[in-house]
């Protein structure tokens, strides 16, 4: 099915990508929401932090045991948890993308048919971009995701990671 069929298939009312809805969402539920990106950015730059000071540890090691097998083992336990470390970093950048989204008021909204996302979803998965009929059409290649807006440089990105980090001190000072 060509892209363009597929995402007028996957809105209703004849709605396009990026006519994007308003969600039913009052500033008490985005709070909730914010809150819990909020804290599983926080739980992830733990882990991430201390998966790679252990990999980086592991490499620099002596290696005392000349056994080859030993030095293959230690490598994939590394080379496993750089993987992990990339897929948590993954899900960081979209725990950003959801707080901007908050910020500018389109969180909760199917960034592919501009339909507001259930909230059951939302909960499981706070930084959801897609509703679950949607994210099912881009998983079978029924419609392609759109690349990433070129207008967002790295520099930007590590700039929102560093005031993010920021108010997460800050909300860990308050909670305290």
């Amino acid at each position: 099915m060509p892209k363009k069929d597929a995402q007028k298939d996957a809105s209703k009312d004849g709605k396009k990508k990026g006519d994007a809805r308003k969600p039913s969402f009052g500033k008490a539920d985005l709070d909730h929401f914010r809150h819990l990106l909020l804290a599983r950015r926080r739980r992830i730059l733990g882990t991430v932090q201390g998966m790679e000071e252990e990999a980086l540890k592991a490499s620099d090691q002596d290696f005392s045991v000349d056994h080859m097998a030993d030095h293959g083992s230690d490598n994939f336990e590394q080379d496993f948890t750089l993987a992990l470390v990339e897929s948590e970093r993954r899900e960081l950048f979209e725990i950003d993308r959801a707080l901007v989204r908050i910020e500018q008021g389109t969180y909760g909204v199917c960034e592919g048919t501009g339909e507001p996302i259930p909230r059951p979803r939302l909960e499981a998965i706070p930084w959801a971009r897609y509703s679950v009929e949607y994210q099912r059409k881009l998983e079978a290649g029924e419609v392609e995701e759109e690349e990433e807006p070129a207008d967002a440089s790295e520099e930007e990105e590590e700039e929102e990671g560093r005031r993010r980090d920021d108010e997460d001190e800050e909300d860990a000072d308050e909670a305290e």
